[in-house]
């Protein structure tokens, strides 16, 4: 099932302009000419770079897909509001429900993985879907086409001043919501790896030796938390002996150093981190 899941994403994917154009193209039709068109080579970009991310598993491809795909449900949700079809919106249902789905996020981060490793997505920090994810995502995909509108309609100083902010602060919010696609648990022949860089300044290689078990969390745990209040199972893993991690902090990209027996971190898919542990032996 999990294979189906890529492919099921090309293909709802690639009939997206039979089912969606002609809901946006009657939408656009009261535009003026340079601004119409601006918007539909816009559209149709955007559509040909998730249609190509679709092909390649790569944490890269993950980001672009997982920010471009509300952006075109955002458009056609307008256009409803606008009188102009809610048709589309259901496959926009359909492709927002796969695309974030942790199946895959676990397909396209583990493209670059070697083989005899496996990759498994954390969950999102709780705070950060209280509006900091939306904010960012707003200024990265609004900003550049709202400049590009503005200049479209002649507007030179606000599209030009939009334009450029929009540049600045897409690149550095571009790269943090990039941050949260390469969040993974990851089981390697010399045991397990966390590569997480909101929660650590450098990833933590637990050695086989060390591993004394790994399960669910229990409440009164004292366990580092290295969760960032993600929502869902967190799961803890035991260890012989204390650990030196280095722990992320705001403002100190060294990061501080502490010594635990255990840590709790949150996939997305629990069960199958057990069963990877398992079948490795690891628990």
């Amino acid at each position: 099932m999990a294979r189906l899941v890529p492919w099921v994403v090309r293909a709802a994917w690639a009939i997206l302009p039979f089912v969606a154009g002609p809901v946006l193209a009657d939408a656009l039709d009261g535009w003026s000419r340079t601004p119409r068109t601006v918007a539909s080579v816009g559209l149709w970009a955007g559509w040909a770079v998730v249609l190509v991310a679709t092909l390649v598993p790569h944490p890269v491809c993950l980001t672009l897909v997982r920010v471009l795909t509300p952006a075109g449900a955002g458009v056609s949700l307008a256009a409803a509001i606008d009188g102009h079809g809610v048709g589309p919106l259901l496959l926009w249902v359909l492709l927002l429900g796969l695309v974030f789905a942790p199946e895959t996020g676990r397909w396209y981060v583990n493209g670059p993985a070697y083989p005899n490793e496996r990759r498994y997505p954390l969950r999102t920090p709780g705070p950060l879907l209280l509006g900091p994810i939306a904010l960012a995502w707003t200024v990265c995909v609004g900003g550049p086409a709202l400049g590009a509108l503005l200049l479209a309609d002649r507007q030179w100083v606000m599209g030009g001043v939009v334009s450029l902010a929009a540049v600045a602060l897409g690149f550095v919010l571009g790269r943090s919501l990039h941050t949260l696609s390469r969040r993974w648990v990851v089981f390697v022949p010399a045991g397990v790896v966390l590569h997480d860089d909101l929660a650590l300044a450098d990833p933590v290689l637990f050695r086989r030796p060390v591993v004394r078990g790994l399960g669910p969390a229990p409440a009164s745990t004292d366990a580092l938390d290295l969760t960032r209040a993600a929502l869902g199972l967190a799961l803890q893993l035991d260890l012989t002996d204390e650990t030196p991690i280095v722990v992320a902090e705001p403002g100190n990209r060294a990061g501080r150093t502490v010594s635990a027996s255990s840590v709790l971190f949150t996939p997305t898919r629990p069960g199958a981190v057990l069963a990877e542990a398992r079948a490795r032996r690891l628990v």
